[in-house]
């Protein structure tokens, strides 16, 4: 079950919808579902669907999990077609048009590299040379291949490993706030990581609210890196940066943030805001974006994706301890 919801004054709200929140773990972070409903018992119904559904999706794209639908993918790298699930079908071709217009930017095949740098923040050791050319001869884009009539993917060489690590948070809270929306639940805000997924606007709680000075309607969201607030509904916002997730080896700071082109962490300092109409889109190009900069990245974004809203932030490189 969630945990226990929070109301606010029933009073207040004219409507008589009332606002609950809740909070689980999922994919190694807490998911926060904040949602406006008739009374509790609907509320407590529609979160635990929509972190039911969080939780499913984690049985399919997760990478830590052996037994994960991605993990069998890779298994059977290099042999063959594979059928996989619509969920997963679905982002692998997300990923695949993110790879196709960033030049590789935005890579999910780099699961070997990502392993391998995700072993030298726990050692605190580099990675060899040799292990990063072995990882990359079975990294590329160009080594995944899908075909929509039949939703199979290929993984074309042997010991392949994906990371959706860019997109599978997003497309989880879509599907949450898709969740909720079936319970006839559309005034939501889902929160997964840096990612979020708006619903319908909160309701407003007084008259007076909609009157001369009142904020925009829609949900007030302060971007914590920059500060900067937005009012979105029906909307996502996602951020991605070095700015909590680094580790330090040799004095040098990496970033969490993998250039899939170099084989090796960002050690510029970034922060990318995007604001989309979808998690999965916000969440992808957040992480492309990292990647590519800020002027090559908001003339892609601007070519490619004119629905979006790109921010970034940029500091020197430091050599300063994480958190």
């Amino acid at each position: 079950m969630p945990e226990a919801g929070r109301d606010s004054d029933p009073q207040a709200d004219r409507r008589k919808l009332y606002r609950y929140e809740y909070t689980q773990v999922h994919m190694g972070v807490q998911a926060r579902v904040v949602l406006y409903a008739p009374d509790r018992a609907a509320a407590e119904r529609g979160a635990l669907a929509a972190f039911d559904r969080i939780a499913a999706l984690d049985a399919v794209m997760s990478d830590y999990r052996r037994d994960s639908e991605l993990t069998r993918l890779g298994e059977r790298s290099g042999s063959g077609p594979v059928a996989v699930s619509p969920d997963l079908f679905h982002v692998l071709q997300q990923a695949e048009r993110l790879a196709q217009r960033s030049g590789g930017a935005f890579d999910i095949t780099a699961g070997p590299l990502v392993q391998r740098w995700r072993a030298a923040r726990d050692t605190g050791t580099l990675p060899s040379p040799d292990a990063l050319a072995a990882a990359r001869a079975r990294s590329g884009h160009a080594l995944l291949h899908l075909d929509p009539k039949d939703s199979t993917a290929t993984l074309k060489q042997r010991n392949m490993r994906l990371d959706l690590g860019g997109l599978a948070k997003g497309y989880a809270a879509d599907e949450a706030l898709k969740t909720l929306r079936g319970h006839g639940l559309p005034r939501a805000m889902i929160e997964f990581g840096g990612d979020i997924v708006l619903g319908e606007a909160p309701p407003r709680k007084r008259d007076g609210d909609s009157g001369a000075g009142a904020e925009p309607p829609g949900w007030r969201i302060t971007e914590p890196l920059s500060g900067r607030t937005f009012h979105l509904a029906n909307a996502a916002l996602s951020t991605s940066g070095d700015t909590a997730q680094f580790f330090v080896i040799d004095g040098t700071r990496y970033s969490h943030v993998l250039d899939p082109r170099s084989g090796r962490p960002l050690a510029s300092r970034i922060a990318v805001t995007v604001v989309a109409p979808e998690g999965i889109l916000s969440d992808g190009l957040a992480t492309m974006l990292s990647v590519l900069g800020p002027e090559e990245g908001k003339r892609l974004a601007a070519r490619a994706w004119p629905q979006a809203q790109v921010f970034f932030a940029t500091a020197a490189p430091e050599n300063d301890e994480p958190d």
